[in-house]
Formats: C-alpha cells, structure tokens, sequence
C-alpha cells in the first residue's frame, strides 16, 4: 500500500515538475500572492460563472474564508517567473506598507476584477476588464524577495 502511494506522489512530482518543490520554498504570503494573483494560463470558467471574475473571485473568496466581497482584485496572466524577477532587487521602502517595493518594467497581460455598484449585499457580482499593464508590486525583501502583492497598477503615459 505505501509503495502504490510513494508512486503515485513520484508520478504527481514528475507530472507537476518543479511546481511542488517551488510552493515548497516560498514563504506563504508569496503562495497567497502566486495562488490568488497568477492565473496562467487563464482558466475558462463554466457559464454559470456569468464572466471569468465570477469565477476567480469564488475561489479567492474561498481560499481566503472571508465571505465579504473585495471591492478590487487584479490577476496577472503571466509566469511567475517574469513577474518573480522584477522582486530580485529593489531600493525601494514602502513605508506605509511596511515592506519593500517596486515598479515593474515591463507590462503584464492582466484581468481586472471590480466590484458591480448596487448589488444585493448577500451576492458578490464582478465586472471584469483585461488589459496590459505595468504594476507596483510588495516585495518580500530588499534583495531576491518574492512578490507578495498588488499596490496599484501604474497609471503613466
């Protein structure tokens, strides 16, 4: 029975790659950022999501057991990797946050998910817009830190 079982997760590892050993690494505030801000690739939601922000916004409401609906939340459609790189250094200190910060370079493929006006307080119904972007994320740490959120997308010419 043990032997089925160390199969099976040896196939799990061989199938998943460098996934498992990546969460493995990561503090859990950069999981929480990779798991509810990195969609790649984007997930088709069934219809009776009515719009990928539905969808998505279920599960991160889930996985975070808060029940109230966030007014906001951005998800990015690229490889952690390329979004990683840009938390490899930063000179930056975000006093209100509390932690380190940066602007990225680079533009990211990215959803929008807002809050509709003038709901029923017992239902969370999102609009949702996709655009390209650059982003000012939280970093772990000065050098080699992971990102552990979303400040606010850049908003220059």
């Amino acid at each position: 029975m043990a032997s089925a079982v160390a199969q099976r997760l040896l196939l799990l590892q061989l199938v998943l790659g460098p996934t498992l050993i990546t969460d493995l690494k990561l503090s859990p505030a950069a999981q929480d950022f990779l798991k509810l801000h990195i969609d790649y690739p984007k997930v088709t939601y069934a219809d009776g999501f009515r719009g990928y922000c539905n969808g998505f916004m279920a599960y991160v409401r889930g996985r975070r057991q808060h029940w109230f609906c966030p007014k906001i939340h951005y998800v990015l459609h690229s490889p952690w990797k390329d979004i990683w790189k840009f938390c490899n250094f930063t000179d930056y200190y975000c006093d209100v946050y509390n932690q380190y910060c940066t602007l990225t370079q680079d533009s990211f493929p990215l959803t929008i998910c807002s809050l509709a006006p003038e709901q029923p307080s017992t239902s969370c119904f999102y609009n949702t817009n996709t655009s390209r972007q650059r982003l000012y994320l939280l970093c772990s740490r000065k050098y080699k830190g992971h990102p552990i959120g979303i400040i606010s997308l850049y908003q220059g010419m």
